[in-house]
């Protein structure tokens, strides 16, 4: 199987199972990974997603030649129809974690961006190379690239296609934390289950603020978050959970 999904409630793992083609994406398998994070999306029992690579690479981008291989009349078809991804998934309310276990290139750092939270390897590597082949970003890129690492930044990876390694990622804020590579899968959980310790819908509302928000500055910004955390208070907030939490949240705060 080219794409192995398994299920530890509430944590889903989704991997990528090409290693003898560094994890390069064919139009079939993106659409069954699309469908994989739709199905988990819509699974009460998985709170939280992490994506990953087999073998030594997270994920190459699009095989060359899958793409080259298609037939005109399909690739017209394909082009004409209005994709529903919002970057390299399709919309969803379950929070992804991508766990870059080695190279992450072009669609594989648009795949990886296209998630919540991303995690690295120490071996991980990450550049965009859709300059040198000739092709322009079409999943997310120049929209998530900038976001994480500033405009200037994201111009120099995407005119240049210069690899930049993990240690770069973490100090330019494309990875979040990088750990060693036996520890990549292990931290990805601790990450998760902190996560699905909390209400899903609390999560997913929060989300969905970021992705608003997040890159914006504007006073109607500030005025939609307050609105929104208002509706939620009066209509959603949970008073009994309040104060089942705020003991322990006093004493982390405190070191105890």
């Amino acid at each position: 199987m080219e794409l192995v999904v398994a299920v530890a409630p509430p944590v889903a793992t989704i991997t990528i199972n090409r290693p003898e083609k560094r994890n390069a994406l064919t139009l079939g398998l993106w659409a069954e990974l699309g469908a994989a994070v739709e199905a988990l999306d819509h699974d009460a029992e998985v709170a939280v997603i992490i994506l990953t690579g087999a073998g030594d690479a997270f994920c190459a981008g699009f095989d060359l030649s899958d793409l080259s291989s298609e037939d005109d009349a399909s690739r017209a078809r394909r082009m004409s129809q209005q994709s529903r991804h919002v970057g390299m998934l399709p919309p969803h309310d379950t929070p992804i974690i991508a766990a870059v276990n080695g190279p992450a290139i072009t669609g594989g750092l648009e795949l990886a961006l296209s998630c919540d939270i991303l995690v690295a390897s120490d071996a991980a590597r990450f550049a965009d190379t859709h300059a040198k082949v000739g092709a322009i970003p079409g999943g997310g890129l120049t929209i998530t690239l900038p976001r994480r690492i500033g405009p200037g930044r994201a111009r120099l990876l995407s005119l240049t296609g210069d690899m930049i390694d993990a240690s770069t990622a973490l100090a330019w804020g494309l990875a979040d934390e990088v750990v060693g590579p036996d520890r990549l899968l292990d931290r990805c959980g601790e990450i998760a289950t902190s996560i699905a310790k909390k209400p899903p819908g609390v999560i997913a509302a929060i989300r969905q603020l970021y992705a608003r928000n997040a890159d914006r500055s504007d006073e109607a910004a500030f005025a939609e978050e307050q609105a929104t955390s208002r509706a939620w208070m009066a209509g959603q907030f949970d008073r009994r959970r309040l104060a089942e939490e705020r003991t322990s949240i006093i004493d982390e705060g405190a070191g105890r």
